[in-house]
C-alpha cells in the first residue's frame, strides 16, 4: 500500500529542480554573452586614438605646399656671346660681396675696345683738325678786313676832298660821284667779309658740334666695352650662398644666359602653392603656419601673387623668424593659412577620421564601446577641429582612421 510522500521531501526536491534550472539559464546566458564577445567585432585600444571634446581655440585654415626661398637673391648673366675661360668657386660654397666665381673668354671684347679707342683718337684729331682750320680762316679774313678798311678810310678820305673841292669848282660831278660809289663799295665788301667771318664760325661750329657728337657716341660704347670687360670676371653681387654655377670650362655661353645665382643666408621666406578654388579667401597680412617635422614657425602672407596658372595660386609669406637656422633653401614645408579664428568653441584633436567640414559620423566611446553618430564639424587649423552639434563636452571620440570598422554600428574596444 502506497504512502503519501513526505513534503519537505517534495519541497527539497522542487529547491533543487529550481537550483538546477537556475544554473542551467545561468551558463546558457554566460555562453551567449561569452560567444557574443567572441564573434563580435573588436579594435585594440592601441591601435586607436580617442579625442576629449572640450572648449578651445580654433582658426580656420587653408592648407597649401610651400617651398622656402630666399628674400633676397641675384642671378648673373653673360654679358655677350663667349665661353667659360676658368672657374673659380663651386655651388653650394659661401661667397663674400666681389669675390671671383669665374672668368669669360674676353679677347674679342678687348679687341672691340682697341678698334674704339682708334675711332675715338681719330674723332679728336679730325676736331682738331676743324678748329685749326677755322683759326687759319679767321686769320686770313681778319686781314683781309684789315685791308678793307684802310681802304674804306683812303676812298672816304678822297670823298671828302673831292666834295669841297667840288663846292669849289675844282672837281667835276663825275669825279665826286665816283668817290662816294668806291666808298660805298668798300662798305659792302666790308660787311661781305665781316659776314663771312660769322657765317666760316657757324659752320665750322656745327661741324665741330657733330664730330663732337660722334665722339661721345664712342665714348659711350667705349664705357660699354669696358663695363662689359668688367663683367667677363663674374663676382658676387653679395655675401652669401652660391646656389648655382656654370662650370664646365670651355663650355660656350649665349649672351643673357645665366652663369650664376648668389642667395642671402638666413634670412629666409616661403612660397606656398594651392588651388585657385580658395583665392578669394586669401588676403596680404593673414596669419600663417609654417610646419615642417612638427617644428611651426610664424608668418604672414605678404604678396597674393595675381597670376592663376594650371589651376592654383601662388602667395609669398614673411616669416616671424627669417634666420630659422632649421630652414633650407627649397626645403618643402606645410603652410596653414588662417583665414578666420573662433574661441572658446568645442574641440576635438583633428585626425584620419575626419576629411574637412559638414556632417559626418564618427564613433563615440563609452563604457568599451564605440557607437556610430553623427557630428557636424566647422572649422579647422589643421591640429583642432570644431564641433558645431551631436557632441558635448567630455564625451570622447574616435580621431584615427576608421574605414576598417566604418559599415558598423557599433565596436568593442579590447586592451
Amino acid at each position: 500500500m502506497d504512502q503519501a510522500l513526505n513534503p519537505e521531501f517534495i519541497r527539497r526536491r522542487q529547491r533543487i529542480r529550481a537550483a538546477i534550472g537556475i544554473l542551467l539559464l545561468a551558463g546558457l546566458l554566460a555562453s551567449c554573452w561569452f560567444l557574443n564577445r567572441l564573434l563580435r567585432p573588436s579594435v585594440p585600444e592601441a591601435d586607436i586614438v580617442v579625442s576629449t571634446v572640450r572648449r578651445g581655440d580654433v582658426a580656420n585654415t587653408i592648407n597649401a605646399a610651400g617651398v622656402v626661398i630666399p628674400v633676397h637673391e641675384e642671378v648673373v648673366a653673360s654679358p655677350v656671346v663667349s665661353r667659360i675661360a676658368r672657374v673659380h668657386a663651386k655651388p653650394g660654397q659661401q661667397v663674400k660681396a666681389g669675390e671671383l666665381l669665374l672668368e669669360l673668354d674676353d679677347r674679342d671684347i678687348r679687341l672691340a675696345l682697341d678698334a674704339l679707342h682708334e675711332q675715338l683718337a681719330q674723332q679728336e684729331n679730325r676736331i682738331l683738325a676743324m678748329r685749326i682750320d677755322l683759326e687759319q680762316k679767321h686769320k686770313q679774313l681778319a686781314s683781309s678786313i684789315e685791308l678793307l678798311e684802310l681802304d674804306l678810310l683812303s676812298a672816304r678820305a678822297k670823298q671828302e676832298r673831292n666834295q669841297k673841292l667840288r663846292q669849289s669848282g675844282l672837281v667835276s660831278g663825275e669825279d665826286l660821284l665816283a668817290s662816294e660809289l668806291n666808298v660805298k663799295r668798300g662798305e659792302i665788301q666790308l660787311r661781305q667779309q665781316r659776314e663771312l667771318i660769322a657765317d666760316s664760325r657757324r659752320s665750322t661750329a656745327s661741324s665741330i658740334d657733330g664730330a663732337r657728337l660722334q665722339k661721345e657716341i664712342l665714348q659711350k660704347q667705349v664705357a660699354q666695352q669696358e663695363r662689359m670687360l668688367a663683367q667677363a670676371r663674374v663676382t658676387a653681387p653679395f655675401s652669401g650662398m652660391l646656389t648655382s654655377l656654370v662650370q664646365d670650362e670651355g663650355a660656350s655661353v649665349a649672351a643673357g644666359q645665366l652663369l650664376a645665382r648668389v642667395s642671402e643666408l638666413n634670412n629666409y621666406r616661403v612660397e606656398a602653392t594651392l588651388s585657385d578654388f580658395h583665392a578669394r579667401l586669401l588676403a596680404p597680412g593673414q596669419v600663417v603656419r609654417v610646419e615642417q617635422n612638427g617644428e611651426v614657425m610664424a608668418g604672414r602672407v605678404n604678396t597674393v601673387l595675381p597670376e592663376i596658372l594650371n589651376g592654383t595660386v601662388k602667395l609669398l609669406v614673411d616669416l616671424e623668424k627669417p634666420g630659422n637656422p632649421l630652414l633650407r633653401n627649397k626645403m618643402r614645408v606645410d603652410v596653414n593659412i588662417v583665414t578666420a579664428q573662433k574661441n572658446g568653441a568645442l574641440v576635438l584633436d583633428t585626425g584620419a577620421a575626419f576629411n574637412g567640414s559638414g556632417r559626418q559620423a564618427a564613433f563615440a566611446v563609452l563604457d568599451g564601446v564605440a557607437r556610430k553618430t553623427t557630428l557636424q564639424l566647422g572649422s579647422s587649423d589643421g591640429r583642432l577641429v570644431e564641433v558645431v552639434a551631436g557632441a558635448r563636452p567630455g564625451e570622447r571620440f574616435i580621431v584615427s582612421d576608421t574605414k576598417a570598422f566604418e559599415n558598423l554600428d557599433s565596436i568593442r574596444i579590447t586592451n
